[in-house]
């Protein structure tokens, strides 16, 4: 008997990437073959066109319509639905009744065939993962087309727990006192984090405290040069690929709030203060780390009220209570609750 195919579809940023390439592990575990369907532009192609454990992977030409003037929007939803048609023979040739939808751009064509799929032909069900706290574009479009939207903050959601690697959960460990901050920009880094990383790295050598920090690869030699005037030996790295090691060695983080970042955080249960990036749509990093906020899991400010002292303060905090709490604040097996129930609807 052939092995059932799905496709997952979406990406663009490595947030929706990350719950693309957790679920496709967890599919493959089930025995199921898996159809990845994402964009040429974005990150889609460096994450997966030469992964060997998808069945197939297509890469369209699809680009987003936020921040495009009326005309560039109409022609990027048209470009988009023209590429549906292009799924839809994809879903023919795989006998394809499961469409998982991640979010982010990349997503909009195979969402669409799916949705038109199930009107004109055959049955083919629509998923989606929701990452953040704040719907997506996309996503509040087509949400009432899904059989079922997963979600850490919808209260509809039939499960919550965020779909993270295992690897976080099998590295944590509850911490105790701070010995060691990590400044996490991301891959392409954050000039605000690593500015007050740069503002803070006198008090917190003078207190024996070792800074870990990825800066991004944009400024990394200038922040280098910084900790190196300044006499403090910091781990400082632009990016690595054993960046679970680099957490799992820090007792505190600062960081952006991306909801993939934030919940791999709280898998590790490693506290953290988060800066969210203010130019995120409809402000949903702020949102996503507020939902830790509210269970006193987590610290928050916004980069323009940013000050030094911020961070000092933290370091006189419970930390042994908030690891605690981060642990039970999200379960190890969110992937395949959610692998298990597309499976068995």
């Amino acid at each position: 008997m052939n092995k059932e195919v799905v496709v997952i579809t979406g990406g663009g940023t490595g947030g929706h990437l990350k719950i693309a390439d957790t679920l496709t592990t967890e599919f493959i575990k089930a025995g199921v073959n898996v159809v990845f369907i994402g964009s040429i532009n974005g990150q889609d192609k460096t994450w997966f066109e030469n992964d060997d454990r998808f069945l197939d992977t297509l890469f369209l030409n699809t680009r987003g319509v936020v921040n495009k003037g009326k005309l560039g929007k109409v022609f990027s939803l048209l470009n988009m639905f023209l590429k549906a048609i292009s799924c839809i023979k994809v879903f023919k040739k795989y006998n394809v009744t499961k469409v998982i939808s991640v979010g982010g751009f990349s997503a909009a064509p195979a969402t669409f065939a799916s949705i038109i799929n199930s009107k004109i032909s055959s049955k083919c069900d629509l998923y989606i993962h929701e990452q953040n706290s704040v719907l997506g574009k996309l996503n509040q479009v087509t949400k009432k087309y899904a059989k079922e939207i997963f979600s850490s903050y919808l209260d509809s959601s039939i499960i919550k727990d965020y779909p993270v690697d295992i690897k976080f959960f099998e590295n944590a460990r509850i911490r105790k006192e701070i010995k060691t901050i990590g400044f996490f920009g991301g891959s392409q880094g954050a000039k605000a984090i690593n500015d007050f990383a740069i503002s803070t790295a006198k008090e917190l050598n003078a207190k024996g405290i070792k800074i870990i920090h990825q800066t991004g690869k944009n400024d990394f030699n200038r922040i280098k040069k910084i900790y190196d005037e300044l006499g403090i030996q910091a781990d400082v790295f632009d990016f690595t690929k054993d960046f679970i090691s680099k957490m799992n060695e820090c007792d505190f983080c600062v960081s952006r709030a991306g909801a993939s970042t934030l919940w791999e955080l709280a898998a590790n249960n490693l506290p953290a203060l988060f800066i969210p990036y203010k130019y995120a749509a409809a402000n949903h990093q702020y949102y996503n780390a507020k939902n830790l906020l509210d269970k006193n899991l987590c610290f928050l400010k916004n980069e323009d009220e940013l000050k030094k002292e911020d961070l000092l303060e933290v370091l006189n905090c419970d930390i042994e209570k908030i690891s605690t709490g981060l642990k039970v604040s999200i379960h190890k097996d969110g992937a395949s609750k959610i692998v298990k129930t597309i499976l068995e609807n």
